[in-house]
């Protein structure tokens, strides 16, 4: 209970100090483009690990349909870069210029209506955030009102996700079906794939991330973020208390759901491409393990949590192709059931106790030493003829004194 009360406590100057100097300073030092590529692929799973520690850690609703809001945020992004991929002059080959390949490939011969805003970039970065957003209000609007929650929510996400992976896959003439959208090479005329817009690419990308992580910690702090952290320990409470639950919880999967399409943006630009293996059931229940692994109740601890989980799926299926699998099993069940409360449960219940006993040596010690050195500077004690044990002289003056000690006397 106390660790868990420790873990709700806002992440102070010094964990997103640390945070930002680890993004900003010793990644790009120390890796390569493509490494830090990698790393800059793997926050952009931080974002759907932040929302799900305001949703789940914080509001107490587990959601396994992430992966709809991510793929949302990619395939908005992505309908933008094919479009900026499609002018004619790139498809003139084409038996239809001027449309994506997969359009012409199922015999499209216009561009459908729904694509056409997608033409502006302003208006892909608006819908980055409000489909997902959009698409979230409706599903937990028509839940929560009916006071449908816990698990029985947790499965109508996992089928919104299923739906979402077949209508896309089922939907190949305007969605690249299977296969995605690909070849997402420039953004307004900006070639993404060299390494200069790498690096860019990434200090935007973590930036944002830290943004989120601050804005997180307001959220935290307000009386928002006080009625969530109600709604979970005693919703009945929080209800008969004049406020509206349904609404609380409809708004904070609303913002999950927003980070996450935010996330799913950012991913395609650095990635180049985007397909329905990011929506499904798999990759959701993968992207709730971030937060798992990173600690639920910990904003930092969640983008900690998305940067080793994925960095070991990487390193694992490079070293261990045919054993990698097992392995990632192995680290999601023993970080679960060794640290209940992920990585940041760890810190604050082995790494902070520690720390906090190492400091309060080193200021007993520094204290007995001022004690030593004011003994070592005070008045030597001079016997008294008049039978106090001790006497102790001040020089003469208007200020001068005697003080003595072990009998009553008069100075």
């Amino acid at each position: 209970m106390n660790a868990s009360k420790s873990l709700l406590r806002q992440p102070g100057l010094v964990s997103i100090g640390l945070l930002a100097i680890v993004l900003l300073v010793v990644f790009p030092a120390l890796l390569d483009s493509f490494r830090l590529n990698l790393v800059g692929k793997y926050l952009s799973y931080a974002f759907v690990a932040i929302g799900l520690v305001i949703l789940w850690g914080w509001g107490g609703v587990l959601s396994l349909g992430q992966g709809v809001f991510f793929g949302l945020g990619g395939y908005a992004m992505g309908m933008f870069l094919k479009l900026e991929a499609s002018d004619p002059e790139t498809t003139k080959i084409q038996s239809t210029p001027g449309i994506p390949d997969f359009m012409d490939w199922n015999q499209i011969t216009s561009l459908p209506i729904l694509w056409e805003p997608f033409h502006s970039l302003t208006f892909t970065l608006v819908a980055v955030v409000a489909v997902p957003m959009i698409l979230a209000f409706l599903v937990s609007y028509a839940m929560f009102k009916r006071r449908v929650g816990g698990v029985y929510f947790a499965i109508i996400t996992q089928a919104v996700a299923l739906i979402m992976t077949t209508l896309i896959v089922g939907q190949q003439g305007y969605t690249g079906g299977i296969n995605g959208m690909t070849d997402l090479k420039t953004m307004m005329g900006w070639d993404t794939r060299t390494d200069s817009a790498k690096l860019i690419l990434y200090y935007v990308c973590a930036a944002m991330l830290l943004l989120c992580v601050i804005g997180g910690s307001w959220v935290q702090r307000s009386k928002f973020g006080t009625l969530l952290l109600a709604m979970r320990d005693k919703e009945d409470r929080v209800r008969f208390s004049g406020y509206d639950v349904a609404m609380f919880k409809v708004a904070a999967f609303c913002v999950a759901a927003g980070l996450a399409g935010v996330g799913g943006a950012l991913f395609t630009l650095q990635v180049g491409f985007m397909s329905p293996s990011f929506v499904g059931i798999v990759p959701s229940i993968e992207l709730v393990i971030l937060c798992a692994v990173g600690g639920r109740l910990s904003l930092v601890g969640a983008v900690y949590g998305a940067l080793l989980v994925n960095a070991s799926k990487t390193l694992f299926s490079e070293s261990f192709p045919d054993l990698w699998l097992f392995l990632m099993a192995a680290l999601f069940i023993g970080v679960t059931m060794a640290f209940p409360y992920g990585l940041a449960g760890l810190f604050e219940s082995h790494v902070k106790p520690w720390w906090n006993r190492r400091v309060q040596e080193r200021r007993t010690i520094r204290a007995r030493l001022r004690d030593d050195e004011l003994a070592a500077k005070s008045p030597p004690l001079e016997a008294d003829p008049t039978g106090a044990s001790a006497i102790a002289v001040q020089p003469d003056g208007p200020g001068s004194m005697v003080i003595r000690r072990g009998t009553s006397g008069t100075a």
